[in-house]
Order: structure tokens, then C-alpha cells, then sequence
């Protein structure tokens, strides 16, 4: 088999190119394209990718990709792909699908199709008579037509990046690990600024931008489905994980601070956080925005603040940003970078962001509007 692979890391839309720079961190050469980055990469690159990308949804290996507009095109064009260099004799090979402006617009069809056209392919390679087993491990496959383009990948991650195994409770709407740490990672902090999260829940923000402050992988404490496959040496995940605990940074000071009305969530987040490993590191307050403190010249503010999306809920909002905004006018020096779908943000908060960028928090579209902190004396 090919040292070389094709994979793809799938992202949220709007923070495509926030992965292709991670990916391009790690050494590899991408391609970016609407809700993915596609890059090709040795083997050692599915442990590396899984443990280090802090703003991926998942990493999937292409197997292949055909034209297919009939459904003996998609069973033809599916056992010519080499399956058995990656799935084992015994492997589970579940089949999804999605099918988007195509003729084969029958998904439970095509992943019928596709799963007995594998299993064939298998069943020669190994020499069986009888169905395959799948009583071993676990590879996800994923059949997707685009406009009669049918794509053939394998899920390496599992469970989806963003659970990092830190999060033991939560509130209504958590933020997810993957945002979180694309909020941070959209701003130009560094561990030696303060950062604050005076709207923290759950503690997302503030945990994700330690896990970066450490330069700690964000998958180093979790499994992937791929850990076990035959196809990749065992010696490249305990590299990797090698790696991993040698770039981390435990010594480094951080000051990273989160705070909420609701003394339940920063409960919630104490615990989420030593759960990360990250014991006293962060340091939690109960309180309303209003008895917001800021204390050093310079610093961060990163939050995601209420939206007031239910009704009844907006006059509070209103009160909340317009609380904030005058806080912050005394400290120009500061940045301040804020997610919320509520349109008005900039009326009540009282200053016109430097900078806005759209982005989708789950299925909400929302403003990230960021505001640079002027130099001391400017």
C-alpha cells in the first residue's frame, strides 16, 4: 500500500480556514473547500491530525471517489477501491450517506449498495465463503454524492473531535470544544496576556484557551476508532502521543479567568476543568457583569455571551451588553472578542466592532465581533 493517504478534515462552516492553518501547522500542504480541508499526508498523519486539531469535527481517509449516476456505477466504482488495505477481516464497516443534487438521490439505496459491494470486495480478498464477520474493529464509512461525484471515506476519529473527555456536565446550550478553541485561536492571544470569560457556562472558552496556552493536544486524554487498525503501525500513535507530551508546555503561567451569574455552571466548570487535568490553573467567580473587574493594562475578553433568543429574554440581554460595553469603554487598551447572534450587539454595547466575521454556533448563525485593544498612551 501507498505511504501516502488523502484526508480530509471536516470543519464548521466559517472556520475552514482556522483548520487549513492548523493542518499547515502540523506540515502538511492543503486544499480548502466549502466545509472541509483535503490534504494529502503519510500515514503517521491520522494519529497526528486526531490528537492536535483543536478546531476539526473529524478526520476522514478517502478510499476513493467516482462518478456515479446509476447504481451499478456506485457498486462497480465502490469494489474497484482497495478496501482491504484498510478494513481488517473481522472489521465493522457501518455505511452513512448523503447524497446532494445528484440522480442516485435514494440514500438508504446507495448505502445498501455500498455496503454489499464492500463486503464482496472483502469476502474475495480474504478468501471467504460466508458473510464477513464484523466482530472486530470499528470503520465508519461514509458514501457522499455531490452532483453524481460519489466519495468513498472512512471515519478515523469515532466519536466527534470536539469530545475532548473533559466535560462532565453542562448547561442548555454548551458551546462546542472545536468553537471554543476556534474563538481563541482567531485572536492574537498569547499565555503571558490575561484572559477573562465573563459569560463562561460550562467553562468552554477558558479551558480550550488553557489547552492552548499549555500547547497540551486537546485529543491527548480521549480514543479514536483508528487506534487499532492494522493498516497503521503502532509505533506511529505512540509517537505521537511522544510528541504530544513533549511540546506540552505544564510550566507555562497562564491567567485565565471565568465567570457567570449562575453559581451552579461555575460548579459545573470546576469540575469540567480538573476533569481536563488542568486542577487550579483556571480560576472560576461567581458573579454578574456589572462586578466585572479589570485590573491589568492588557488583556482579553473572549466570550459568548446570552443571545435573548426566547421571548422575554431580550431586555435582559440589552441590560447585559449595555453593562459590559460601559465596563470596557474604561479600558480601551483591552481587546474584546464577542459570539452572538443578537443582531443589536453593537447598538447596546455602544462601539462599532473593528472587525465582524460570520459564524454558525451549531445550526445559529452568529457575529464574532472583535474589537483590538489600542496600546497604552494611543
Amino acid at each position: 500500500m501507498a505511504q501516502k493517504i488523502k484526508l480530509i478534515a471536516t470543519a464548521a462552516m466559517g472556520l475552514e480556514a482556522v483548520v487549513a492553518n492548523e493542518v499547515r501547522n502540523l506540515g502538511y500542504e492543503v486544499q480548502v473547500d466549502n466545509g472541509k480541508v483535503i490534504f494529502d499526508a503519510p500515514i503517521s498523519a491520522i494519529p497526528r491530525c486526531n490528537l492536535w486539531l483543536r478546531t476539526a469535527d473529524r478526520i476522514k481517509l478517502v478510499v476513493g471517489e467516482f462518478k456515479a449516476t446509476t447504481f451499478d456505477e456506485l457498486f462497480e466504482g465502490t469494489k474497484a477501491l482497495p478496501w482491504e488495505n484498510y478494513i481488517s477481516e473481522d472489521g465493522q464497516f457501518p455505511v452513512s450517506g448523503k447524497s446532494v443534487k445528484s440522480t442516485l438521490h435514494s440514500v438508504p439505496d446507495c448505502q445498501k449498495i455500498v455496503k454489499k459491494s464492500i463486503a464482496e470486495r472483502l469476502k474475495i480478498k480474504y478468501g471467504m465463503a460466508s458473510k464477513m464477520p464484523e466482530t472486530g474493529d470499528m470503520y465508519k464509512v461514509e458514501v457522499s454524492i455531490l452532483k453524481d461525484i460519489a466519495l468513498l471515506t472512512i471515519d478515523t476519529s469515532g466519536v466527534g473531535l470536539h469530545k475532548r473527555g473533559y466535560r462532565v456536565g453542562q448547561g442548555e446550550a454548551p458551546l462546542k470544544e472545536t468553537m471554543a478553541a476556534a474563538l481563541v485561536l482567531l485572536t492574537n492571544w498569547q499565555p503571558e496576556y490575561t484572559l477573562i470569560d465573563p459569560f463562561c457556562g460550562s467553562g468552554t472558552i477558558a479551558i480550550e484557551a488553557a489547552l492552548i496556552g499549555q500547547n497540551i493536544a486537546p485529543g491527548f486524554n480521549r480514543e479514536f476508532d483508528s487506534e487499532n487498525w492494522k493498516f497503521i503501525r503502532p509505533k506511529y500513535w505512540e509517537e505521537a502521543f511522544l510528541e504530544a507530551e513533549d511540546l506540552a508546555k505544564y510550566d507555562e503561567k497562564l491567567e485565565i479567568i471565568g465567570s457567570d451569574i449562575d453559581h451552579k455552571m461555575i460548579t459545573i466548570a470546576k469540575e469540567n476543568s480538573l476533569e481536563a487535568g488542568l486542577g487550579e490553573l483556571i480560576t472560576w467567580k461567581q458573579m454578574q457583569i456589572s462586578d466585572l473587574s479589570i485590573r491589568n493594562d492588557n488583556g482579553y475578553i473572549i466570550g459568548n455571551p446570552p443571545y435573548g433568543q426566547r421571548l422575554g429574554d431580550q431586555e435582559t440581554v440589552i441590560q447585559i451588553y449595555q453593562e459590559f460595553g460601559n465596563i470596557m469603554k474604561k479600558h480601551p487598551s483591552w481587546s474584546v472578542y464577542i459570539l452572538t447572534a443578537f443582531e443589536e450587539f453593537e447598538k447596546y454595547y455602544g462601539q462599532k466592532a473593528t472587525k465582524k466575521r460570520k459564524l454558525f454556533n451549531g445550526f445559529i448563525k452568529t457575529d464574532y465581533y472583535q474589537y483590538f485593544g489600542k496600546k497604552i498612551g494611543e
